[in-house]
């Protein structure tokens, strides 16, 4: 790892500056890459995950990750304009200029999560190649179909300076993250996001770090509960909950709750009438998160939770090895399950009641800030006051997750479910140097303004200028 990052480095080095043709062709195969192979990627993402709808792998990591490349390709020469900044008074007058030149950084290191692990590679590989950088990516080694195929393809579209792979366990990603690079970016949990962070410090690497956190949908007092329930139920079984940005509790006006979760349970029939063998939804990813869902419903039931499955066919999910699991609606749960201290990452959805919408409100402040948030209702006035009283990494009104998708949004977390953000024009500028430069004016600017001894008069008037007297 640390000879192909000095390679890059070089590389990198001796390229300078890197010209937009370049860096428009780096955008272009990478999308090839992945265009060209689509099929064989939603195979390998289906062995990874046990099985993986297709039809969801072709939106959320073959067509997520070409979108935010062509995004890139558009707008890559608007975004890396330099940008003219004003000058102190009297210096525009005669002639000075400031401005900002955005340099690419070097080589990025990116360490994808294995969720959506095309996606989550290509998406802030955008923004990289945008910017005119070079990367290394380590992948998941809960993926390893998907790392491998990345391993073959990457060698026939880049040349390993350009763009390289690594994969392996927890001691590899330690000493990837250990490397120093020109920037870092993580995706993954808040509890690896610190290991990262620490490890990132002593080569004083820049890091942004995508993680997630408990993002809750707020109901308002007068929303539509069907176009909530179906609404939520879509971003909860997609990819089987298992999203950084997936709904991940239901906070409901007490005189709803019952109709919620009726609404909850006929979208998801409606949607998912069975499970087993339906081709649309995903498994949980592997025996572990599996076996951590089901402790952790347990745990819930067994502290005074309800526990309602939605199985519309009543299948008999015992006596299969798939990790397919139906959404388990959770009611009545309190502080003390597990259930609502840490983030669910799978088909398991708390409902929780509030009285006013300030009680709503501060169930959110007590917890760590969500990566998003989610409001439905129709009164202005409410949902300002959701808005103005709460923050997350992001809002989607009257939907979920949406917010990700748009690519003009800057996409990151704050405090414990992110620092940092990238996709469109704020990633380039995550991936890009934001030089000062300030051109002095051919006059003697220092004898004018008194700047150089001995001084004077002339210094005097301009400190009195400089702190308003």
């Amino acid at each position: 790892m640390k000879g192909i990052l000095a390679a890059q480095r070089e590389s990198f080095m001796a390229a300078l500056p890197e010209p937009f043709s370049i860096r428009k062709d780096r955008l272009k195969r990478a999308s090839a890459m992945i265009r060209d192979h689509a099929d064989r990627f939603c195979d390998a993402l289906s062995e990874d995950f046990g099985h993986r709808s297709r039809e969801q792998s072709m939106i959320t990591d073959i067509g997520g990750s070409i979108s935010p490349i062509n995004h890139a390709l558009k707008n890559l020469e608007k975004w890396a304009k330099p940008e003219k900044r004003g000058v102190q008074f009297p210096l525009g007058l005669l002639g000075a200029k400031a401005w900002v030149e955005y340099q690419p950084k070097g080589v990025i290191g990116i360490i994808a999560p294995w969720n959506f692990p095309v996606n989550l590679v290509m998406s802030p590989l955008a923004g990289v190649f945008a910017a005119g950088n070079r990367a290394m990516v380590k992948t998941s080694e809960y993926t390893p179909a998907t790392a491998a195929l990345f391993e073959e393809l990457a060698g026939r579209y880049f040349d390993p300076t350009e763009l390289a792979f690594v994969s392996g366990g927890p001691e590899i990603g330690k000493e990837f993250a250990e490397l120093p690079f020109d920037h870092l970016l993580f995706t993954g949990a808040t509890g690896i996001g610190r290991h990262i962070l620490h490890a990132a410090a002593d080569n004083l690497t820049p890091v942004t770090l995508e993680l997630g956190g408990k993002s809750p949908v707020i109901v308002g007092t007068d929303a539509d509960t069907a176009q909530v329930a179906e609404r939520v139920v879509v971003g909860k079984m997609l990819n089987a909950g298992q999203i950084c940005l997936a709904p991940d509790y239901v906070l409901v006006p007490s005189s709803q709750e019952s109709a919620v979760v009726e609404e909850l349970k006929s979208a998801a029939t409606a949607m998912y009438p069975t499970l087993l063998s339906n081709p649309d939804y995903t498994s949980v990813v592997n025996d572990r998160h599996y076996q951590r869902l089901n402790d952790w419903i347990a745990d819930a039931q067994a502290k005074g939770a309800k526990v309602e499955v939605v199985n519309p066919a009543n299948e008999d999910f015992g006596s299969t090895n798939s990790r397919k699991m139906p959404l388990h609606i959770v009611r009545d749960v309190t502080d003390d399950m597990t259930l609502m201290q840490e983030e669910i990452f799978g088909p398991v959805l708390p409902v929780r009641r509030y009285d006013m919408i300030d009680g709503a409100i501060a169930e959110v402040n007590r917890r760590d800030r969500p990566l998003g948030l989610y409001y439905f209702g129709k009164n202005e006035a409410e949902r300002r006051r959701v808005l103005d009283r709460t923050i997350s990494g992001g809002v989607t009104l009257d939907d979920v997750i949406f917010h990700v998708s748009m690519e003009d949004l800057p996409f990151g977390g704050v405090g414990p479910s992110g620092m940092g953000s990238y996709h469109g024009l704020d990633g380039f500028r995550t991936f890009s140097h934001a030089k000062a430069v300030f051109q002095q004016s051919k006059f003697d600017v220092a004898k004018i303004a008194g700047l150089k001894p001995p001084y004077g008069p002339a210094t005097r008037k301009a400190v009195a200028r400089q702190i308003g007297g």
